[in-house]
């Protein structure tokens, strides 16, 4: 009778298993073609959405969690947390691996995805003249650019950790990351603008004139500098995000330590060099890497300031012009793809860096 039942279990737990994942699909494919294929009015269409939305995800995790809760306890205990995280994996490999594969069996192909051509988009893009400007710009952004918002924002946060308007001055120096990137583009453009032989209404070129100086094209001038003004507007907007993460470390550097080198004779270099660095090493360096990602996907800015023109071409730029204006998915696959391949080793870093302070 024992072994019957345990049959018997085992048979509801296999139907189950089967049913209620089948179930799900059924439903939910059926409400999608449904939103899909309806002719409702658009705002009860989107609120019928969103609801749905909310609801589905609700009744996808209970059910799973349902299910598993019919298995016997060492099962339950293994197979809970891939419920959880299970269906989140499924959305990232659909979302991000499967776009990712594609891309790079796309860059193997012509600019019309018909003809393979093996590594001959890979060899253009490191000797196509815009290609190779692309690229050179995008080391300038991430050396300029990340040096100068670890350097400022580290510099920043501990003179105001040392400064009677500290949350001022923090709130002011925080307050470009409020805005987005375009917005920061649009806002620096009226800047940086230049009439020849007329008044001056950009901020910078009206200063200029104003002591007595000559107004300059500031985004056209001599190359591959220019791309330093445009810089700027990334350290102007990301000096604060780390100003406010390295602040939050410097808080937690133990006083007694600093007290104890002071007492010792070391001077205030010295204890920064010596102490403060050293504490809050792992936080400099998931904040560069950060700025590092930041500085290699940068789009808005160059788009917005200078459409890539005057030699300020980065790879993001120049994938967007051979993808969609230039119809050329070779080209512009393989860009992704070396953009992609640049990315990976920050992202290791910061992964190693976490693991090692046991964030995993």
């Amino acid at each position: 009778m024992e072994l019957q039942a345990r049959k018997n279990n085992l048979i509801r737990l296999l139907l189950l298993t089967i049913l209620v994942p089948a179930l799900n699909i059924a439903v939910h494919g059926l409400i999608f073609i449904f939103f899909r294929d309806s002719h409702l009015p658009a705002i009860l269409n989107a609120l019928l959405a969103v609801i749905w939305g909310a609801a589905g995800i609700y009744s996808i995790y209970y059910s799973l969690n349902w299910l598993v809760e019919q298995y016997p306890d060492p099962w339950k205990k293994r197979l809970l947390p891939y419920i959880f995280v299970g269906p989140a994996v499924v959305l990232l490999g659909w979302l991000l691996v499967l776009p990712t594969l594609r891309t790079f069996y796309l860059s193997f192909l012509n600019y019309n995805s018909e003809q393979f051509v093996g590594f001959s988009n890979y060899v253009a893009v490191f000797t196509d003249r815009l290609l190779v400007t692309a690229l050179r710009n995008n080391l300038l952004w991430v050396f300029f650019g990340t040096l100068a918002c670890v350097s400022l924002g580290l510099l920043i946060a501990i003179l105001a950790d040392r400064s009677s308007f500290e949350r001022l001055a923090k709130t002011i120096i925080f307050m470009p990351m409020a805005i987005s990137f375009v917005a920061a583009g649009v806002i620096w453009k009226f800047i940086y603008y230049y009439q020849p032989e007329q008044q001056q209404i950009g901020l910078l070129n009206a200063i200029v004139v104003a002591f007595g100086g000559e107004p300059q094209a500031w985004l056209s001038m001599v190359q591959p500098w220019n791309n330093l003004f445009l810089i700027v507007i990334l350290v102007w907007m990301q000096t604060g995000f780390a100003m406010v993460i390295f602040s939050a470390a410097i808080k937690s550097v133990p006083e007694e330590i600093m007290e104890a080198a002071r007492i010792d004779g070391a001077g205030e270099i010295r204890i920064f060099f010596k102490i403060m660095i050293p504490y809050i090493s792992g936080t400099v360096l998931a904040v560069t890497t950060t700025i590092i990602v930041f500085t290699l996907k940068i789009f808005d800015v160059v788009m917005i300031m200078t459409g890539g023109q005057y030699g300020t071409e980065v790879v993001a730029t120049q994938f967007y012009r051979q993808m969609f204006m230039y119809q050329n998915a070779g080209y512009g696959s393989t860009l992704a793809i070396v953009l992609l391949i640049a990315v990976i080793p920050v992202i290791i870093v910061n992964l190693r860096q976490f693991r090692k302070e046991g964030s995993f």
